[in-house]
């Protein structure tokens, strides 16, 4: 439990940080909102005005905790363009993005452990060296010009998968895993490289281990071996990767999404910047922030209860 709770205090804090780095760094960007607004024609007893109106007369830090207490009330505010609120929008999106990140770390990982167990039976083999030229090559490709090229092989040369655009599931469900298809091998087939590395490396350690020996002497089958008794003690670093993969997915979504037309968070924010609609990108950036720290700590607790020592140890300052 003091784990726990320590755990949930760096949580705080953290949350804390990033809301308040994210609030400077969009009100620091250059630009008058006011004059955004109104327009370069705007008196500037009109800009004065509405600055007023919008609180940007006052300092920042008080308008962060004004903005700080709205946000744990769940209000971010209002897009200055739409006049939509910028929760609601997220929360209209988010079903987009939430749906091509899964799909693309599931085909990560279906791509990734497959290939580390094979490459750890025989380490320096044809297919080892086979599958790191191929990991490497992904890993130097990126995510826009791979979303190109394989547009232009399923989409323009054989016309297997749409292009662009997206389809709710409730209008069918083969219809909208049709149209992610594209998106999510975009950014699956970039982030497996990574996972494949680690989870070889891991394998190897593993299978120097005493009890890999034992299971060995026993006769068991390797493929049970590496699955039974080496996949698991090998998969911790992978879950934190995992966990830190997040980041670079919402990265590449907001690419992906903006190349395949997709009505998500990621496109959402670029509408936001290029419309300066600094409320909404405001509110956009600290919710993406704030799910990647969650998420982060939602892996930490994975992480204790697959190893029960982490959550005895004692931090120290």
């Amino acid at each position: 439990m003091p784990w726990l709770v320590r755990q949930l205090v760096r949580l705080v804090v953290v949350l804390f940080c990033v809301t308040l780095l994210t609030y400077m760094i969009v009100n620091i960007l250059p630009g008058d909102v006011a004059i955004v607004i109104l327009g370069s024609l705007a008196t500037p007893e009109d800009i004065a005005g509405l600055r007023a109106d919008l609180g940007l007369d006052r300092p920042m830090l008080v308008r962060y905790f004004d903005w700080l207490g709205s946000a744990l009330s769940g209000d971010l505010g209002r897009s200055y363009r739409s006049g939509e609120p910028v929760v609601q929008a997220i929360l209209d999106r988010l079903p987009v993005s939430l749906q091509l990140m899964v799909m693309a770390q599931v085909i990560a990982l279906g791509i990734a452990i497959p290939v580390a167990l094979l490459s750890v039976r025989r380490p320096g083999g044809i297919f080892d060296r086979i599958s790191a030229s191929a990991a490497f090559g992904f890993l130097a490709m990126p995510n826009f010009m791979l979303g190109i090229v394989l547009i232009y092989l399923f989409s323009v040369t054989f016309d297997l998968l749409p292009a662009t655009g997206f389809t709710p599931m409730s209008e069918g469900l083969w219809d909208n895993f049709e149209s992610m298809i594209l998106p999510s091998l975009t950014l699956g087939l970039i982030e497996w490289t990574v996972l494949m590395r680690v989870l070889r490396s891991d394998l190897l350690t593993t299978l120097k281990e005493d009890f890999i020996l034992l299971a060995r002497a026993k006769g068991l089958p390797q493929w049970r071996v590496l699955l039974q008794h080496a996949l698991r003690p090998s998969s911790f670093t992978l879950i934190t990767i995992l966990g830190l993969n997040i980041g670079g997915l919402i990265g590449g979504a907001v690419i992906v999404e903006q190349i395949f037309a997709l009505p998500g968070v990621g496109r959402l924010l670029l509408g936001g910047i290029f419309n300066r609609d600094l409320i909404l990108v405001q509110g956009t950036v600290a919710f993406i922030a704030v799910g990647f720290v969650v998420v982060n700590f939602l892996v930490d607790m994975l992480y204790a209860v697959l190893d029960p020592r982490v959550r005895h140890v004692r931090f120290r300052s």
